[in-house]
């Protein structure tokens, strides 16, 4: 059954591309037709990706591994964060942090160092500081949350990237494609497709076109944790049920053993008696 439809897909808007002057030669096989000058999407074939897309993100999930959401659009960050934050997983939504990926060990620093300043204005260290002083502070505190407080929890490099207009994040593409992480993106008519693991061909500038397209994927993404929350229960049931009746045979050896010897002892004694 496919995670989305035609008519869904046609409804956002997701068949608009870009002027057809400004179009990449290598999106031509995701290409429908051309109208008044703007690229039109084949839709049938942004379904087909969108299913292939969130059976890959689902199998990723349910192996425990975090996928990391890019898109720094002003029009798609509130989808984004949302729909992200919804699934647990980490998201950029600001300015890509320049080698977040290929140099992780520095950005987990600063998200250390965000760490830090909490703590020490929690036990009040910081409170015979001076007004510029603690002003200062705060300020860091800030700037640092907005650029990473939704990887905070990103504690190793992420197993897949999910990025929308791969254009305008080619700096994130080009970290995931090195570090060989797999890379998931909405592409429209005016990008490179080359690069990219998984191409969901369909427009990346509306809002309304991200947000069906993220829809299909997170449900798959929750589908995925549901299955490893249920395979973990299933494990754990399993392990407590064998050690229930291993205590539960314990008694039963204990007492044939008990009693082993004693018919050993028997057996010696049953020739003397004759």
């Amino acid at each position: 059954m496919a995670r989305t439809n035609f008519d869904s897909l046609l409804q956002a808007g997701c068949h608009f591309g870009h002027l057809k002057r400004k179009w990449n030669p290598a999106m031509a096989p995701f290409i429908y037709t051309e109208r008044n000058g703007i690229h039109i999407i084949d839709l049938y074939k942004t379904v087909a990706k969108i299913d292939e897309a969130a059976d890959a993100l689902k199998q990723i999930a349910k192996s425990g591994k975090k996928i990391l959401f890019v898109g720094t659009k002003k029009q798609t960050k509130e989808v984004i964060a949302e729909k992200a934050a919804s699934i647990n997983m980490p998201y950029v939504i600001e300015r890509w942090p320049g080698g977040m990926l290929t140099n992780f060990p520095t950005i987990r620093k600063a998200v250390k160092k965000m760490a830090n300043i909490d703590k020490l204005m929690n036990d009040g260290t910081y409170g015979n500081l001076s007004k510029r002083e603690l002003l200062q502070v705060t300020r860091q505190r800030a700037k640092l949350e907005k650029n990473l407080g939704s990887i905070a929890d990103l504690t190793r490099l992420p197993s897949a990237l999910f990025v929308i207009d791969v254009m305008k994040e080619n700096i994130a593409v080009k970290e995931a494609n090195r570090l060989g992480i797999p890379v998931f993106g909405i592409v429209d008519t005016n990008s490179d497709p080359k690069n990219i693991d998984f191409v969901i061909p369909a427009n990346d500038d509306a809002k309304d076109s991200v947000e069906v397209i993220l829809n299909a994927c997170c449900t798959a993404i929750a589908e995925g944790l549901e299955e490893r929350k249920a395979e973990k229960a299933d494990e754990k049931a399993a392990d407590a049920q064998a050690e229930a009746d291993a205590e539960e045979k314990a008694p039963k050896r204990a007492a044939a053993a008990r009693k082993a010897p004693k018919d050993e002892e028997t057996a010696e004694e049953a020739p003397a008696a004759e």
